[in-house]
């Protein structure tokens, strides 16, 4: 009897035994694949002093925290002023920073309340889109969609006047292109000029333009400055997070469903 109680307690250490080294197996496994995820992420410096990451542990999925905004992806598209769909866009997702995104998420439940919900043109833009416009800058050949984007414009003054640079604050991930649909008419609200225009049409206090789509631009500016964006002097229909977390930083993964999930 002695020795089969013996023999029962030995049984009984060594179960316990394989399970606390299995825990802890499991636990250093975690570990190490927590910490392979964080190296995967990785930042450079250019030569002209801009950083470059493709860290996407901050951002988030428009759709997920915005889920009444409508997408209208125009860089995964066609109809832009490219008229190709842009390098990096490689699904019609949006993808902004946390931050930003709680932000415009306020910004969308206070129109709501006012009969609009907010469409979505461009979020989180990555560096290879940027780079893309301005490979196309260069080529002063290219002008299929002169005549919907820029009829007022050469194509040659495009860096010159500022509508396409190096850098976009889109990269940065706490920026966001968008106008407004009304939910009582089913129909995007007429701003009294295009998305992308370049132009003084595109100026958000543009005079040559009704009252009322004066008004509707003001409309979209106010939510979005109310919940904590600013605007910019140029286009109306373009926001950034007054306090972005990333001020400095220009981001590289792709716009695809992989990229956040990583």
């Amino acid at each position: 009897m002695k020795y089969l109680k013996h023999s029962i307690l030995c049984l009984i250490l060594i179960v316990i035994s394989v399970n606390l080294w299995a825990c802890g197996g499991t636990a250093t496994r975690k570990a190490d694949v927590s910490e392979a995820a964080q190296t995967e992420a990785t930042t450079e410096i250019e030569e002209d002093g801009v950083i470059l990451s493709d860290d996407v542990s901050d951002f988030v999925l428009l759709s997920e925290a915005v889920p009444d905004a409508i997408l209208e992806i125009r860089y995964y598209s066609t109809y832009n002023f490219i008229g190709d769909r842009i390098d990096g866009y490689e699904e019609p997702l949006a993808f902004l920073t946390k931050e930003a995104a709680t932000a415009l998420k306020a910004a969308s439940d206070e129109l709501i309340e006012k009969g609009y919900r907010l469409k979505i043109y461009d979020a989180y833009r990555p560096q290879e889109a940027v780079t893309n416009f301005v490979e196309w800058a260069k080529d002063t050949e290219d002008t299929r969609m002169k005549e919907y984007f820029y009829p007022e414009l050469d194509k040659s003054v495009l860096f010159a006047q500022g509508y396409i640079a190096e850098h976009s604050g889109h990269s940065r991930g706490s920026t966001v292109d968008l106008t407004l649909f009304d939910m009582k008419t089913e129909k995007e609200v007429d701003m009294g000029g295009t998305f992308d225009y370049f132009g003084e049409l595109s100026h958000p206090d543009y005079k040559g333009i009704t009252d009322e789509q004066y008004n509707n631009r003001m409309i979209l500016r106010d939510a979005m400055v109310n919940n904590g964006f600013r605007p910019l002097e140029e286009e109306w229909w373009h926001f950034t997070l007054e306090n972005e977390p990333y001020p400095d930083t220009y981001f590289t993964f792709p716009v695809n469903s992989n990229s956040i999930g990583r």
